[in-house]
């Protein structure tokens, strides 16, 4: 009984410090306006960044697979979980990205745990950006490999740390920094992973469907190829508006993450369902480009609203837009405030984020007008002053 005693007393530190976390009770789903603790609110903190979480032709395409496959996949894929549908998502994935096949995971924890698992071993060497999101970070201490954190986007310190010796060498990083919203230097990681020989792995959960001419994420966007880039993560719970992930790349990688990615082997496959849903999103998402051109028309218009009444934002071309709050009492007590105005905004606070630098993660959409960005700029000047 002494170890709950404990316990409690780690909560009680937890909400003095202004970091104890508590979950709101959505009784609507996914959209611009969501219904959340019983009230009515624009929601400025979900990752449907397309607006494709209740897109009625995916919930069409949903409930068609649960009348043809079910509602579980009844086993790992290879077991007896992978159908048709699910072989048809990679494939068309496969495609989408550029790339010669791609895998299946349940989670984009489990991909990246998984991927990154696989690939290194005791005399390998991983390198990962300080603000990686956390599966990532994991991913790395989970393998016997040397773990190595650089610096924020710093790819000199990748070169400095880049000179120690091992078998292979394997530079990680977000494509989109979840809590930041800024791009990674890509083209500068790879100036300095050729010399060596090291592989990039990126994971692009937050780029995918947003970034990029044809919505292909950070590799698009700096115009970079399968070769440079041999590892690419991808969620499909953000612009995909579904759930899961995948990894894409060579057949040789997939063909090894099959054999050796524990996270693939070892979990029952996502319902096919899912699958055949995210099969529509993602032609949506290539067929409708004006979710893109409008995404960044409503992110032009909250940078300058912002700017004009004088909040500290991060640079960021993503539909992550966070202003720097510093206190985590404070970011907490302007999100309650922005939700007492009708408006749904998440205070991100330590250990999300390093410690004094709590924010209010503001998350754009496709599903939202430029009236209901001037409805929380509105706000937000209120609460601020």
């Amino acid at each position: 009984m002494s170890g709950f005693a404990d316990l409690t007393v780690e909560l009680d530190s937890l909400r003095q410090q202004g970091l104890y976390r508590t979950r709101k009770l959505l009784t609507s789903p996914q959209g611009a306006v969501v219904e959340v603790n019983g009230k009515q609110a624009l929601n400025f903190c979900s990752n449907d960044y397309l607006g494709l979480a209740n897109h009625p032709e995916v919930v069409r395409a949903f409930q068609r697979a649960v009348n043809q496959w079910g509602v579980g996949s009844g086993a790992a894929h290879l077991v007896c979980g992978h159908t048709a549908e699910h072989h048809q998502l990679e494939e068309e994935l496969a495609a989408f990205t550029g790339r010669d096949r791609a895998l299946l995971f349940s989670t984009g924890y489990m991909a990246n745990i998984g991927a990154i698992a696989a690939l290194l071993g005791r005399n390998d060497a991983v390198f990962e950006d300080k603000l990686n999101h956390a599966s990532l970070l994991d991913g790395g201490l989970l393998t016997r490999a040397k773990f190595n954190r650089y610096r924020h986007a710093d790819a000199e310190h990748v070169r400095q740390l880049l000179a120690e010796d091992a078998r292979r060498k394997l530079i990680v990083t977000d494509g989109v920094f979840s809590m930041d919203g800024d791009v990674a230097p890509l083209k500068q990681l790879l100036a300095v992973a050729e010399p060596q020989q090291a592989w990039l792995m990126v994971d692009d959960a937050h780029g995918l469907g947003v970034l990029g001419k044809t919505g292909a994420g950070v590799i698009e966007h700096f115009g970079l190829t399968s070769s440079q880039v041999p590892v690419l993560v991808g969620t499909l719970g953000k612009a995909f508006g579904t759930a899961g992930a995948f990894v894409a790349g060579s057949a040789e990688l997939i063909e090894i993450l099959i054999h050796k990615a524990r996270t693939f082997v070892y979990t029952t496959a996502m319902p096919a369902a899912i699958a055949a849903a995210t099969r529509t999103s993602l032609s949506l998402l290539q067929q409708e480009s004006w979710r893109r051109e409008h995404l960044q028309i409503l992110i032009r218009q909250f940078r300058a609203g912002v700017s004009q009444i004088g909040l500290q934002l991060m640079p960021s071309i993503s539909p992550i837009q966070p202003i720097l709050v510093g206190s985590s009492e404070r970011a907490l007590f302007l999100s309650e405030q922005l939700l007492q105005h009708g408006i749904l905004v998440s205070a991100i606070r330590p250990p999300t984020v390093p410690k004094g630098s709590a924010r209010l993660r503001v998350t754009l959409s496709a599903a939202h007008s430029e009236a209901q960005v001037q409805q929380l700029l509105q706000a937000l000047e209120v609460v601020w002053r």
